[in-house]
């Protein structure tokens, strides 16, 4: 490997001599192993990990973001308005949520660069990672995992990932793993509210004790190595064991939170409704259940997948006779039996979700509503099933502490980046990420009040 060095002498290159250290090595004490990143001493041309940043003040304001993707869409002529600015006229669904008009604002004309492939870019609607339906893709880090990274230690849980009726959700990690959902709001419930035994809770301290000393162990075993490796790889090594020690801080919040007693609440464990054809009783039982999460500040980021895909027929009295699954009414081909069905089904969404803004406007919090400080994103990755369209994204964006009551509209055939909003999200939070995705700059016309 050669490599050019401010420590050595005359202007020639330095060759180095000592054998590449293995791709497998690794750092080891106390009977335990850890792999190092990769260096210029295992590979050459390794991009550096960023240095993580450190999370708010516990003090700070209290913050929040809840994200529930419909990943069948909605039928547009009945979500979207047809005109611009705050003095727009409310859409047939948007008349379902009209006490919040206020505190709500609804956007056409956007969309996430690169993420076409139909179904697929359901994965996508929290990362915009490009080309989801490609035999290469490899999923990003969501919106809601960066507020995890960063503000996660404040809560008893970093986030909460839950699903309805799929075994997908919206969350991925900084590595693009999926995090499995929770898809049963009682036990979402019991991990909040219910308290182990004194045994178990011990046990689980024992672990996070364990898991300190470990790195405070290996950390030790850094010292050798750093004097065998180029300037290059002691500072990627530096930024790992800040990873390291961002780690073992987390584990010692962790700790805390073993110990303290959860939330008492008055509100009985759910019951689940037993029938996946039961979509809107689930949905009415899971955002119950994260009003709870959000009322006892249990968590800073929450997302929810309602899979249309994964739903039978619809067994919940809508109004109408629902006579074939889901999946196959948003493909209704214009058919107005069909048609009929499907509007059916999406006033049922609208409903619940009216339903959560008014429990969330109900509830207060150092003299504000807890509509006002959670960021309640609202939308799917289709435009509209049917045609597989997957621009001019159905979005809305409630509470949060926003100057809302408006239709942000922008060009149906070059559409704004919807990444933008993410990262005004984030930016809203207290998290001042320069980018977040496709991200161009934060959101065109959203003002925090």
């Amino acid at each position: 490997m050669k490599s050019h060095s401010k420590d050595q002498p005359g202007s020639g290159p330095f060759i180095s001599t000592r054998t590449p250290l293995s791709r497998r090595h690794f750092l080891r004490g106390a009977g335990v192993a850890l792999s190092l990143p990769f260096l210029d001493a295992m590979l050459p041309s390794f991009a550096r990990a960023q240095a993580s940043s450190s999370p708010l003040a516990p003090g700070a304001k209290p913050r929040r973001m809840f994200a529930v993707e419909h990943n069948l869409g909605f039928v547009p002529a009945n979500f979207f308005p047809k005109t611009p600015g705050r003095d727009y006229v409310l859409s047939p669904y948007l008349e379902l949520i009209k006490e919040h008009r206020n505190n709500f604002t609804v956007f056409s004309g956007t969309s996430l660069p690169n993420v076409v492939g139909s179904h697929p870019t359901e994965v996508a609607w929290l990362t915009g990672a490009p080309h989801p339906a490609s035999g290469s893709f490899k999923n990003t880090i969501s919106l809601d995992q960066v507020v995890a990274q960063r503000l996660g230690t404040l809560t008893r849980f970093p986030s909460l990932t839950l699903s309805i009726n799929g075994n997908t959700g919206l969350s991925f990690t900084g590595g693009g793993v999926a995090i499995p959902p929770e898809q049963k709001a009682a036990n979402v419930y019991k991990q909040l509210f219910v308290q182990g035994t004194p045994d178990e809770v011990e046990a689980q301290i024992l672990r996070l004790e364990t898991g300190r000393s470990i790195l405070d162990t290996v950390t030790d075993q850094s010292k050798d190595l750093k004097r065998k490796i180029s300037a290059e790889d002691r500072e990627r090594v530096d930024q790992f064991f800040t990873g390291v020690r961002t780690l073992e801080r987390n584990l010692e919040a962790s700790q805390g939170w073993e110990r303290k007693p959860k939330p008492a609440v008055t509100t009985p464990v759910p019951v689940d409704p037993a029938s996946n054809g039961l979509l809107v009783e689930k949905e009415k039982v899971m955002y119950d259940t994260v009003l709870l999460a959000l009322q006892t500040d249990s968590t800073r980021a929450i997302t929810l997948f309602v899979s249309g895909t994964g739903t039978p027929v619809i067994e919940s009295k809508v109004g109408v006779t629902i006579t074939e699954q889901y999946h196959g009414l948003s493909h209704h081909g214009k058919q107005p039996e069909k048609l009929t069905q499907l509007q059916a089904i999406d006033v049922q969404h609208f409903k619940n979700l009216n339903r959560f803004l008014d429990g969330l406007k109900a509830a207060t919090e150092g003299g504000e509503t807890l509509l006002d400080r959670t960021q309640v994103l609202f939308g799917s990755n289709f435009y509209d099933a049917n045609s597989h369209l997957t621009t001019n994204l159905p979005t809305i964006l409630a509470g949060g502490g926003f100057k809302h009551g408006q239709h942000l509209m922008f060009d149906p055939d070059n559409n704004y980046p919807l990444s933008n909003l993410h990262l005004t999200m984030l930016h809203r939070l207290g998290i001042e990420e320069k980018y977040f995705s496709s991200s161009t700059g934060t959101f065109r016309g959203m003002e925090m009040t």
